[in-house]
C-alpha cells in the first residue's frame, strides 16, 4: 500500500541552471551532486534534477504542475522575491488560498500555495465545483 509522496524527479536541460534556480531562487537544500544530476530537499520532499538531453525547455499546455507550502505571512516575500529574480508566471491564480504559479529554467510549472486539503475541502464545501461530491465528513 502506498504511503505518501516519495520523490519528484525533474528532467533539465541545463543541470548547473536548475540547480542554482532550486537552491538559491526557491532554497531548497542541497544534498547531494553528481555529473548528470542533483538531490535537494525541503521537509517532506526529495527532489531529484536529471540532466536529460531530451527536455525541450517550455510549459506543457495542460494543467499538470508541482506545489511547494508555505505560510501566509511568508507569501508576499516570497512572490517579490521570485518577481524580482525575473521568474515567468504561467497562470492566474483562481481557487481557494493565495497561490503563485512560476515556470522553473525548463518550463516546469510550479506554485508556491498558502493552505492544504483541509483549507481546500472546506470551501468547496461551502462553494462546490460543477458535480462535486464529498466522502468524508470533515
Amino acid at each position: 500500500m502506498l504511503t505518501g509522496l516519495n520523490h519528484l524527479t525533474l528532467a533539465v536541460s541545463d543541470l548547473n541552471r536548475s540547480l542554482a534556480f532550486y537552491r538559491d531562487v526557491l532554497h531548497l537544500r542541497v544534498e547531494a551532486t553528481w555529473d548528470a544530476g542533483a538531490y535537494l530537499s525541503l521537509p517532506g520532499l526529495w527532489l531529484c534534477l536529471s540532466l536529460d538531453a531530451q527536455r525541450q525547455t517550455g510549459p506543457g499546455a495542460d494543467y499538470t504542475h508541482y506545489a511547494f507550502s508555505l505560510n501566509a505571512e511568508d507569501f508576499p516575500a516570497f512572490v517579490q522575491q521570485l518577481r524580482a529574480a525575473n521568474v515567468q508566471p504561467w497562470r492566474d491564480n483562481r481557487s481557494e488560498g493565495a497561490s503563485y504559479y512560476f515556470l522553473d529554467p525548463d518550463g516546469h510549472k510550479l506554485e508556491a500555495h498558502v493552505g492544504n486539503l483541509a483549507s481546500r475541502l472546506a470551501a468547496c464545501r461551502q462553494q462546490p465545483y460543477a458535480g462535486m461530491r464529498f466522502f468524508h465528513e470533515s
